[in-house]
């Protein structure tokens, strides 16, 4: 006769239980942290058309730590990922999606619920385990409408001479406390574009500035005319020959070590006329053509900067036949002491 013993389901309830933490215990004691370099959190741009969001005048700021946790083989997968570039570690401000910044002033933004609650974060499927900073001021500036004065430059944002565009004015939204020089919107011409233009009026969506390296579209279109009349500019390179001007108390009594001189004594690219290009070259023949101005407040400096000066000839600038075609090259030296002067 057949003895039925009795199903101890307890038993078998905490083996599983058991069973599942050892398991759980075991992936999380796999899990891994990566410090992501270069995390930058950026600024939607033009989310709300009526503000002007940013990180005090900054698009994006660079993260100084940013530590990611997950099991160890997602680890891996999107480390690899980062350093090939096929995830790229920035996070995306919406100020829409933020609340209160829609008003102006600054904000603090909580930043390790932000990174958090990511879309990033979740489609890589790892945690943030922590960041510095963890907050971030946000300021957030009211934009009005304005009536801008359109004007015109090249690939380097230089003035174009003789150029129309129609219309001369344009609305847009500024900050509140733009006014007078400020009240302007650019116009970026190309070499090819400005050719095309002598011809027949180009279109082009004028621009304004808002801070270094941050612009923003305007809503209108203007159509923009060169004049036949303007002067026709090729780009050169001129051989720099380098000239150092000292004040009367400082002549003499120091030496001026560029920490840069590569740099400084590299070709000189200008937009010019053949004779002002010709005329510029034979200036270093008996002068200088470039020249670093030393003042007396260097003295004692580590390091001091200075723009060089181009010596262009006067009367080809005045035509506008002649200008750089980048910005001045900065120069980063240093004064040392004389002998002569030091024995004295």
């Amino acid at each position: 006769m057949a003895v039925r013993r009795k199903i101890k389901y307890g038993k078998i309830f905490l083996v599983v239980v058991i069973t599942v933490l050892i398991w759980v215990f075991a992936d999380r004691a796999q899990d891994e942290t990566y410090d992501v370099p270069n995390a930058t959190i950026s600024v939607v741009k033009a989310a709300n058309p009526s503000i002007w969001v940013s990180f005090s005048e900054e698009p994006s700021v660079v993260l100084e730590h940013l530590r990611l946790k997950g099991p160890a083989s997602r680890v891996a997968d999107v480390k690899r990922q980062i350093q090939e570039g096929s995830i790229v570690p920035e996070f995306l401000l919406d100020s829409t999606q933020e609340k209160e910044m829609s008003i102006p002033g600054v904000h603090p933004l909580d930043l390790l619920s932000f990174l958090r609650r990511s879309d990033k974060i979740r489609e890589i499927g790892l945690t943030v385990e922590s960041c510095e900073p963890e907050t971030l001021l946000v300021t957030v500036v009211k934009l009005v409408g304005k009536t801008l004065t359109v004007n015109c430059v090249d690939e380097n944002d230089n003035p174009i001479d003789h150029v129309t565009p129609e219309p001369a004015q344009i609305d847009m939204a500024v900050p509140e406390d733009w006014a007078g020089e400020r009240l302007v919107a650019w116009a970026k011409l190309t070499s090819r574009e400005r050719d095309i233009a002598r011809q027949n009026p180009i279109e082009k969506k004028p621009y304004i500035v808002l801070a270094p390296g941050w612009t923003r579209e305007a809503p209108t279109v203007v159509a923009v005319k060169v004049s036949p009349d303007e002067i026709l500019l090729r780009s050169y390179k001129v051989t720099p020959v380098l000239g150092i001007a000292f004040s009367r108390a400082l002549q003499g009594k120091y030496k001026v070590e560029i920490m840069n001189l590569e740099t400084v004594t590299g070709v000189i690219l200008i937009r010019a006329t053949l004779d002002a290009k010709l005329a510029y070259e034979s200036i270093a023949t008996t002068r200088f053509n470039v020249i670093l101005e030393i003042d007396d407040t260097d003295v004692g400096r580590d390091e001091a900067r200075r723009e060089l000066v181009y010596n262009f000839p006067k009367e080809y600038v005045s035509r506008g036949e002649i200008r750089l075609e980048s910005r001045p090259v900065e120069a980063r030296f240093k004064l040392i002491r004389s002998n002569s002067a030091e024995q004295k």
